[in-house]
């Protein structure tokens, strides 16, 4: 089963795929993970975009399509493979058809724009141990402290109001097209976020014909 996860930032879609990922035993395959892991092997294509990285530039659609199908030619994926990040652009899925990778469902994380402002504005991370919390949702014990270690919570520069509004306007501009993209090749299947992760789940492993 080659599955795509599609979702704007803090949907939730990442959780998901890690979820079906060990549900089915097929690898999640996160574009940013194999892009870094890549360069770090020293692949042909690792090797092209640290380049651009290195210069502080964004790596080309050519090449991370590259690290891609570089990917998806490894063993672990033989039967079967999750797309997390992957693609983010009409040209980027035109170019997984033009390499002959077969997708069976694009999974849709639909969760309104407000509640995912609210959801990532609100949540605080610790600098020392990474544990994650959540103004509302996941309360530390003492206000701005981990419960952990005890070190002062902070917001992430990608949790931060502004931040968030940039990259959902990117998700609008840029990605949101998929969808109809796929809807017309009849694999899109639509998931309404719910506010619990094992309720989003139990519809998500619903429509891939799973058990929760």
């Amino acid at each position: 089963m080659n599955l795509i996860f599609l979702g704007a930032p803090g949907a939730g879609k990442g959780t998901q795929a890690e979820i079906v990922s060990e549900k089915f035993n097929i690898p999640a395959v996160s574009t940013g993970n194999i892009i870094r892991e890549a360069m770090k092997n020293g692949t042909e294509m690792g090797t092209k975009a640290q380049e651009f990285v290195q210069k502080g530039e964004l790596v080309p659609d050519e090449v991370v399509i590259g690290i891609i199908k570089e990917r998806l030619a490894e063993s672990d994926c033989a039967n079967g493979f999750i797309l997390d990040g992957f693609p983010r652009t009409i040209p980027q899925a035109e170019a997984l058809i033009e390499m002959g990778v077969k997708i069976d469902k694009v999974i849709d994380i639909e969760v309104p724009d407000e509640k995912i402002a609210e959801r990532m504005s609100g949540r605080r991370v610790c600098p020392q141990c990474g544990a994650s919390y959540h103004i509302e949702y996941k309360k530390p014990k003492k206000e701005g402290i981990c419960n952990s270690c005890g070190s002062e919570l902070i917001i992430r520069k990608d949790d931060k109001p502004e931040v968030v509004l940039d990259r959902l306007n990117v998700y609008h501009t840029q990605t949101e097209p998929l969808i109809s993209f796929y809807k017309e090749k009849g694999i899109l299947v639509e998931i309404e976020g719910q506010e619990e992760v094992a309720d989003t789940t139990a519809l998500t492993l619903k429509a891939l014909g799973g058990n929760a």
